[in-house]
């Protein structure tokens, strides 16, 4: 199976010649893989553009954008980018940060995945992060989740959800949409990549406040969004974050922000949100 890469950077130059470097040693290599350094003040355009030297595969094109860094909007504005430089010649797409070691087989790994079942929308492994010398599991979702930094979207499954949304959350509505299309997503606990980088490590009070604005385009509505909102704060071991969540969700509410998925699709995913609450409660 082929598959294309893309990776958004923004001031890597600590991690992203070790994901690169993780890259060349796939037991499977990508087809291509695209950098695209969005507005990097450090030496991520020299770091990636010496791997592109040695190797063909792998390009980098420049993106200008705001400074801040917010989750969501940014990453996949840079994540489309480089997805329009690509061809419709894959069987699957890889959105991809730039602070992973992912182990040698990872890819080999996905292709038979894919490949064991055509109704497989979706495919990925597990996060860990190093504490006190060790690499834990980073436990902030289900297990049935795919975590941002390494998604990985069959040709079908990615055109039919409509590609990726510029907004936080889309690393949730994107498997909500997978379900509700009738494909299968899958994890793999083999698959142990080390993120280097805390997730949430640079968001700011805005970015916090938009975690709730987030559920809110969801449709997840009031009852679910306070759930979440809770289970969220607690993973993170942070329990007045709930504050910030539901700050945010009733700013979002009050302001009437754009919903991410239709009224069909918000009942479908309050019904699957129930559910799984309900199948844990019993």
């Amino acid at each position: 199976m082929r598959y294309y890469i893309v990776i958004p950077a923004h001031n890597e130059e600590a991690f992203i010649s070790l994901t690169l470097e993780s890259l060349v040693a796939q037991t499977a290599l990508p087809q291509q893989v695209v950098v695209v350094n969005d507005n990097s003040t450090d030496n991520t355009h020299a770091i990636v553009s010496d791997f592109a030297v040695r190797y063909p595969w792998i390009s980098i094109i420049e993106k200008k954008s705001d400074a801040i860094h917010l989750p969501g909007s940014k990453v996949i504005q840079a994540f489309q980018k480089g997805y329009e430089q690509l061809d419709g010649n894959y069987d699957f797409i890889v959105k991809l940060d730039a602070d992973l070691i992912l182990p040698p087989n990872y890819f080999e790994t996905i292709i038979r995945i894919f490949q064991s079942d055509s109704e497989i929308g979706m495919a990925g492994g597990f996060a860990y992060i190093e504490k006190n010398g060790d690499w834990i599991l980073e436990n902030l979702t289900d297990k049935d989740h795919i975590r941002g930094a390494f998604k990985a979207y069959r040709k079908a499954c990615f055109e039919q959800i409509g590609g990726l949304k510029p907004a936080m959350g889309w690393d949730t509505v994107d498997e909500l949409l997978c379900k509700f299309y009738n494909w299968k997503v899958v994890t793999d606990a083999s698959l142990q990549v080390k993120h280097l980088k805390p997730t949430g490590a640079n968001y700011n009070k805005t970015a916090r406040y938009k975690q709730g604005a987030a559920f809110y385009s969801l449709r997840y509505g009031f009852t679910i969004t306070a759930i979440a909102s809770l289970k969220l704060a607690l993973l993170k071991k942070k329990p007045f974050l709930f504050i910030d969540y539901m700050v945010g969700f009733f700013k979002a509410w009050l302001g009437k922000k754009p919903y991410l998925v239709t009224p069909e699709q918000g009942r479908f995913i309050r019904k699957y949100r129930f559910q799984k609450m309900k199948a844990k409660l019993t």
